[in-house]
């Protein structure tokens, strides 16, 4: 057990948020939980982490419990570089390898199996241990490897200070991946990621050791790695077991089991008050009647099942449609500054096709669509009778002093105030909303009011950048039925890879400078992509195996070649050191020998004379030791 709630009751002022919170989080599960927008999932974790206290129950934690947090908005503050702030992550293990390396150069200079020697080889084996739990010396292998997924490969020398925020947070979930804590609460950590660094945290995560509690919009995501879906809804919390395709169905089927069993209880207590009122006054039957009294009054009473709130629903109907060459973009050159994006892209949208378009972060995808939206550029061709709406991700159109009522009848006249009222709750905005200025609305709630006002305007070709952006899931699966739906033609921005799925019929692909269409969905154009990775990935490794082969002394080698390195390194010491004082005595008795008094000493010249013999040996073999030590 890491974390446990018992009867957890939070609320702010006098409304309630969480009541009756009952779970337990245990070591290596993986949890993702979902709710609409204020339901209070970031609260939740809040309060797992100890960043807040219930207002009832109690909340218990594993001792010692070491737990990584990523908030949505809560980025890496740092003055160092990319690489030195992840290096940090592993400073015990670099001043446990420092103290190694000196320790080296003392037993060196030791005098061997002396108490000074035993004493540094007994702290060098310790700090060797150490280091090898902690996994220090791949700590260059694991760094390079997370930031490289997460996409910072070319960044190791940039100052996180100059960086934006949303590369701030992904910089900080590097270094949560890193740190390894016993369990990581992450908060939408998909957002500021594009699609392939999307795949590598996905693949990275299924190996994390720890626990891992995640609040997640990418169905994806929630698919791929989590075992157990926790469900804010009203105030309480349900769990499901399995991944957010398998809750999707265990909702609905418990939905239907409650009912049954509500509606079942419900027949028996008509029947058993029917029973009580017609034969409770009869003394031959109203004993019976007193027992169904008692079975009355002892029964727990099943509350009656509120049905799944009602989703925002949108629509998009058009009044007339467009040529069959909706669009022609010919020779397009897109740029920001002095930065090229695209250079000389061509492609063609036929009336009805649904494109998405991706690519990496920054590499223009907003831009292009900001561009067609703009009609300046003579590289761009509309195709006539479009008429054209545009959905801005920053939602930029909106006027933050107006009402949410006048921003949309204000700009739609023709609509009563009552069909203008009408779109609007449909999308789930209140009676309460529609006099709210536009400024006081939550995200979700502008980018719901920003969806009205393009379903009023009847458009037949739709641009859209990032529309699921602070969008919940039932908004999500609202706008792609929709969207599914619309008889016009539609181009888009998005990271969330379900929604592409679900709508795309091609994709165009923004990478290297260049724009390619591709003839069909995602589904198809990821499997190419991760078919092609895999075969460069291959031969990448098969020239570094060759690399490797041909270097005799690898930059990389395992803790057994250190050891073995060392050894060495001490044996070559001992033998000159035994080598030199071999060569001393043997001076010394070329001295001796060469004085005329043990010259005339025949059994002193004698003695000297076998004992340089042996010496001489000595040193021979001494010197084909240590040859062969090199």
């Amino acid at each position: 057990m890491l974390i446990r709630l018992e009867d957890v009751r939070f609320g702010y002022d006098d409304k309630i948020l969480l009541e009756t919170i009952r779970c337990t989080i245990s070591e290596r599960e993986r949890i993702g939980l979902i709710g609409a927008n204020g339901e209070g999932k970031t609260t939740l974790i809040r309060l797992m982490t100890g960043a807040l206290q219930p207002d009832a129950g109690s909340i218990l934690r594993k001792s010692g419990l070491k737990m990584g947090v990523l908030e949505q908005t809560g980025g890496l503050e740092s003055d160092k570089t990319v690489y030195e702030e992840m290096l940090s992550v592993f400073s015990g293990v670099n001043n446990a390898m420092s103290e190694l390396r000196e320790l080296e150069q003392k037993m060196a200079t030791a005098a061997y199996a002396s108490e000074e020697y035993r004493r540094y080889s007994a702290r060098y084996e310790q700090l060797e241990k150490s280091i090898a739990a902690a996994d220090g010396y791949n700590a260059d292998v694991k760094i390079k490897t997370v930031l490289n997924g997460m996409g910072f490969a070319e960044r190791y020398d940039q100052r996180i200070r100059t960086m934006s925020g949303g590369e701030k947070t992904r910089l900080k979930l590097c270094r949560l991946l890193l740190e390894e804590p016993e369990i990581l609460f992450l908060d939408e950590p998909t957002n500021h990621l594009d699609v392939s660094t999307l795949f590598w945290l996905e693949d990275y995560l299924k190996g994390y050791k720890g626990a891992i509690f995640t609040v997640s919009h990418d169905r994806y995501f929630l698919d791929a790695i989590v075992e157990k879906i926790y469900e804010l809804e009203n105030c309480r919390l349900q769990i499901f077991r399995g991944n957010y395709s398998k809750y999707k169905l265990l909702k609905a089927e418990k939905y239907e089991h409650d009912c049954r069993e509500y509606e079942k209880q419900q027949e028996e207590i008509a029947a058993l008050k029917d029973y009580v009122a017609r034969n409770i006054v009869r003394a031959t039957t109203a004993k019976s009647a007193q027992s169904r009294v008692k079975k009355l009054e002892s029964m727990e009473i099943l509350e009656k099942p509120l049905p799944p709130p009602r989703p925002p629903v949108f629509r998009f109907d058009t009044v007339e449609k467009s040529e069959e060459r909706a669009l022609t973009v010919d020779g397009l050159t897109l740029s920001a500054g002095d930065k090229i994006l695209v250079s000389d892209a061509s492609f063609e949208v036929r009336r009805g096709e649904k494109i998405a378009v991706v690519g990496e972060n920054g590499t223009g995808k907003s831009t292009l669509i900001r561009t067609l939206v703009q009609k300046r550029d003579a590289a761009v061709r509309w195709g006539r009778f479009n008429k054209i709406g545009y959905y801005d991700q920053e939602n930029a159109d909106l006027d933050p002093d107006e009402s949410v009522l006048g921003a949309l009848w204000h700009t739609y006249t023709a609509l009563s105030q009552t069909q203008a009222r009408a779109l609007l709750a449909r999308a789930k905005l209140t009676d309460e909303d529609m006099e709210k200025p536009v400024r006081a609305l939550s995200g979700g709630e502008r980018a719901k009011l920003a969806l009205v006002l393009l379903e009023a305007k009847t458009a037949n070709f739709l641009l859209l950048d990032e529309p699921t952006n602070h969008l919940d899931l039932a908004a999500r699966e609202s706008l792609e039925a929709a969207l599914n739906a619309f008889e016009g033609t539609l181009l888009f921005v998005s990271h969330d890879r379900y929604f592409i799925d679900s709508i795309a019929d091609k994709i165009l692909e923004i990478s290297d400078n260049r724009l390619t269409l591709y003839p069909y969905g995602y589904a198809e154009y990821t499997a190419n992509k991760k078919a092609q990775s895999e075969r460069m990935q291959a031969e990448e490794k098969a020239i570094k195996e060759r690399e490797r082969a041909a270097q005799t002394n690898a930059s990389y080698r395992s803790k057994a070649d250190r050891a073995e390195t060392t050894r060495i390194k001490l044996l070559q010491k001992e033998a000159e050191a035994k080598i030199a004082a071999a060569e001393a005595e043997i001076a010394a008795l070329n001295e001796e020998i060469a004085n005329p008094k043990i010259a005339a000493d025949y059994k002193a010249l004698h003695e000297k004379c076998a004992r340089l013999d042996e010496l001489n040996t000595l040193v021979e073999k001494l010197y084909e030791e240590y040859e062969s030590l090199l």
